[in-house]
């Protein structure tokens, strides 16, 4: 049986960048083998499970990306999604929080980005839009739910000494709170502060390689970069203000 001459041409494509990604995870398995770190694997793997995610929705957006329904379902599976990496990262009784904090978040993000007309109202842009908004909070949620874990456990004698003195569960946790929301806006934050400097961002590049001018590349990246940081903020004070009662020490 005789592939397509195109299809040939396209399998034969993909061979150096097989080879380069499996150079690429050799190093990263080798160097973490090496150095005797917790699951050396995970890496690896996550880049496999990514990669047949990424076929997959490349499968499916080829039918929906006009069609504003399957967008809408789309936009939900990956929001869904993102709530349930949280609370594996963060604790599963957390659900209900994660979800209304994201919630809030993204909701108001988006609804500012195209109510504004900053960018077009168009489903494929909503679902472009909205899938990086969800994908960054959610790594923002995930930083600051864990950073203020980690902070209530290793200073629990501090916030034992609050509560004897007579303050909320809230207060006792306050400075905490707003420690982890610090620390989980700050890789977001370096990145847009180097962005064009140390890196080109995925959005800005892939609009260049979509036949967009540099400007306009550019106008789309910024509207992103600011709806991350906006997402983001929104997402880790929600959050904090919705789990920092705390009354009893976490679960390490």
């Amino acid at each position: 049986m005789t592939l397509p001459a195109d299809l040939s041409a396209q399998l034969a494509g993909l061979l150096p960048t097989f080879i380069g990604v499996v150079l690429l995870l050799t190093v990263v398995v080798t160097v973490l083998r090496g150095y005797r770190t917790r699951h050396p694997f995970a890496p690896a793997l996550a880049l496999l499970r990514g990669t047949l995610q990424l076929a997959a929705i490349s499968l499916i957006l080829s039918g929906i990306i006009n069609n504003p329904v399957w967008v809408g379902v789309g936009l939900l599976v990956m929001f869904v999604a993102a709530i349930a990496t949280v609370t594996r990262r963060i604790g599963r009784s957390q659900f209900v929080r994660v979800a209304a904090a994201m919630g809030l978040g993204v909701g108001i993000t988006l609804t500012i980005v195209f109510t504004t007309g900053a960018i077009e109202f168009s489903p494929r842009y909503v679902l472009a839009i909205g899938g990086i908004i969800i994908g960054n909070a959610m790594s923002i949620a995930t930083l600051t739910g864990r950073r203020f874990s980690e902070a209530v456990g290793d200073h629990w004698d501090e916030v034992e000494g609050w509560l004897a003195l007579g303050a909320t569960p809230r207060q006792s946790t306050r400075a905490l709170a707003r420690q982890a929301v610090y620390f989980a806006i700050i890789p977001t934050t370096d990145q847009t502060k180097t962005t064009g400097l140390v890196t080109l961002p995925g959005a800005f590049v892939g609009a260049i390689f979509g036949g967009a001018s540099p400007l306009e590349a550019g106008r789309f990246q910024i509207v992103v970069l600011a709806g991350i940081l906006c997402a983001g903020a929104l997402v880790a004070v929600t959050l904090m203000h919705l789990i920092s009662p705390v009354t009893q020490k976490p679960l390490p």
